[in-house]
């Protein structure tokens, strides 16, 4: 039985969380409402104060689905109570980023400024020139917006010049030595 799956997940006061007749699961809070498809092998019940995920049979798949459709749902309940950010830090001589009404303008060492639309459901803050925080409701899309921001210019190992997550620890290496 899978650690995860087995666990049941809690719906805070505020959150409605129903389950359609194709296994639609839908969930509303405070924050919005998010949408995902469980796969048919897994089922759910809905009982008072939490939901329950369990697998119809005990094949490979129906394994491997099950902790996954458990933790896609207490994100989508974590999302619409709290929400989710990353937090990008530019580190570099003339790199900075800056706000321009729903787009993100990055000036990062290329003959041109390289810009990012946010996305519907995402919000782009920049505190300052070289802090970026991408937040949302949705985690899979959060993340994903951060990587693509990250990916227009990669911490590279020898200056730790370039975007990388706040959290993150660029290994750095040693540059070539004189004779």
């Amino acid at each position: 039985m899978s650690r995860i799956g087995k666990l049941p997940v809690n719906i805070v006061s505020g959150v409605t969380i129903t389950v359609g007749e194709d296994n639609t699961v839908t969930v509303k809070g405070p924050k919005g409402q998010l949408f995902e498809h469980i796969p048919h092998e897994i089922s759910l019940e809905q009982s008072e104060g939490s939901l329950n995920v369990k697998r119809k049979s005990d094949d490979k798949r129906s394994r491997s689905l099950h902790g996954l459709s458990r933790t896609l749902i207490n994100n989508m309940v974590l999302g619409v109570t709290t929400g989710f950010s990353k937090t990008l830090e530019i580190a570099g001589v003339g790199y900075r980023a800056q706000k321009q009404g729903n787009k993100l303008v990055l000036n990062l060492g290329y003959s041109h400024n390289v810009e990012f639309i946010e996305p519907e459901g995402i919000q782009i803050d920049v505190p300052a020139p070289n802090r970026i925080i991408v937040s949302g409701i949705n985690k899979q899309l959060v993340g994903q917006v951060a990587a693509n921001i990250r990916a227009a210019r990669e911490p590279e190992p020898y200056k730790g010049k370039g975007i990388r997550y706040s959290n993150e620890i660029i290994r750095r290496k040693e540059g070539k030595t004189g004779k």
